[in-house]
């Protein structure tokens, strides 16, 4: 091999930002952090940090995930297991100009957990929440909580924000990701809800129940019902093993 020289080339620094959504009081949400430290002290950004030089891009990834919602990654196909949360690679973000600090490549994750808890602040974050992705992703391009002047996301967040939220809206028409929103057993019910959080429609509930009833894998019966919806028992169903949907949920035109 010929002679490499790395001082040839021009250092940077990579790091993982995480999409992380899930559906609060039939909304879709994300989790963002309040910036601690400059760059953007005090706007809000999406969570993440920068890769350490032992890890891959999935532990990064994972690390932060845990750190910030303590929640445990597993990788997409496999089911979740206790707290664990649906973790695939998003899309990488490389304009020059992206972080004023240094040259920053980021490698962006999606993740899609249920109704989660309050987050916890952790790294550089001086506080952490979840906000409705239709405040985030706003006409103005700017967020704020009622006691603050609106202000846009920092770095490209707001970009990889959106790309994250078209990547689950498409997803969820071709495969069983909407499942990840959901508890371990759940209503028809409850998952027509989870569609209409991330597509932002309202659907048919008859012609929803029979379609995902009907599609071969998607959910199976568990053989329970339960009242917490309110009114006449509801029957209870897991996910199913199929991935991909045949024929697809697709998205209705709005």
């Amino acid at each position: 091999m010929s002679p490499y020289d790395p001082s040839a080339f021009p250092p940077f620094a990579v790091t993982v930002d995480l999409v992380v959504l899930t559906v609060r009081r039939h909304a879709l949400c994300a989790l963002v952090v309040r910036r601690g430290e400059q760059p953007y002290q005090g706007r809000w950004a999406l969570p993440g940090g920068f890769v350490r030089s032992e890890e891959d891009l999935g532990a990064a990834a994972a690390r932060e995930l845990a750190e910030e919602t303590g929640l445990c990654a597993h990788e997409p196909g496999t089911p979740s297991i206790g707290n664990g949360a649906h973790l695939e690679q998003l899309a990488t973000y490389g304009d020059p100009e992206r972080d004023p600090r240094m040259r920053v490549v980021s490698v962006a994750h999606l993740v899609l957990a249920p109704d989660l808890p309050a987050p916890r602040a952790g790294g550089d974050a001086h506080s952490a929440r979840w906000a409705p992705v239709e405040a985030l992703l706003g006409p103005e391009g700017e967020y704020s909580r009622e006691d603050e002047p609106p202000a846009p996301l920092a770095f490209d967040h707001a970009q990889i924000l959106a790309d994250g939220v078209e990547r689950a809206r498409s997803k969820i028409e071709y495969s069983s990701l909407a499942t990840a929103f959901c508890p371990p057993e759940f209503t028809v019910g409850e998952l027509r809800r989870v569609y209409e959080a991330v597509w932002g429609v309202a659907l048919d509930p008859r012609n929803f129940h029979r379609k995902v009833t009907g599609t071969p894998g998607f959910l199976v019966p568990s053989g329970g019902t339960t009242t917490r919806q309110g009114g006449r028992p509801a029957q209870l169903f897991r996910a199913g093993g199929a991935t991909l949907l045949n024929p697809p949920m697709l998205r209705p035109e709005v």
